[in-house]
């Protein structure tokens, strides 16, 4: 098990999902994300089955850093319900694991003067 958590979220187009990407990777929120536009969205909504190409984003932050990541994320996401998808991933390796939680969480202290 790991402290590392990968969160699914789709965004409208490509340009919300690198501004607010990059927001939260700035605000060491997040330690990354990648991006993969192209992406076919079915879904039910209000009673409709819809569709609409969206991008999804994969972001790696830590189980410490959740709470404060998923706020800033809702805040800033343009949709009424944002798909907010956390993952535990069973393996990490170590020096990844280090690098998250040193973008994440660690960085975020020292910062804050803790």
């Amino acid at each position: 098990m790991s402290d590392v958590r990968l969160v699914l979220c789709t965004f409208p187009d490509v340009e919300k999902a690198r501004e607010i990407g990059a927001k939260l990777v700035e605000e060491r929120l997040a330690a990354c994300v990648n991006l993969l536009p192209g992406v076919e969205s079915i879904y039910r909504w209000q009673g409709v089955v819809e569709s609409s190409a969206e991008v999804l984003a994969i972001f790696k932050t830590t189980a410490d850093g959740w709470a404060a990541f998923e706020a800033r994320l809702k805040e800033l996401h343009p949709y009424e319900v944002p798909e907010i998808i956390a993952v535990e991933p069973d393996q990490v390796t170590a020096a990844y694991a280090k690098w998250v939680g040193e973008s994440v969480g660690a960085a975020r202290m020292s910062e804050a003067g803790e």
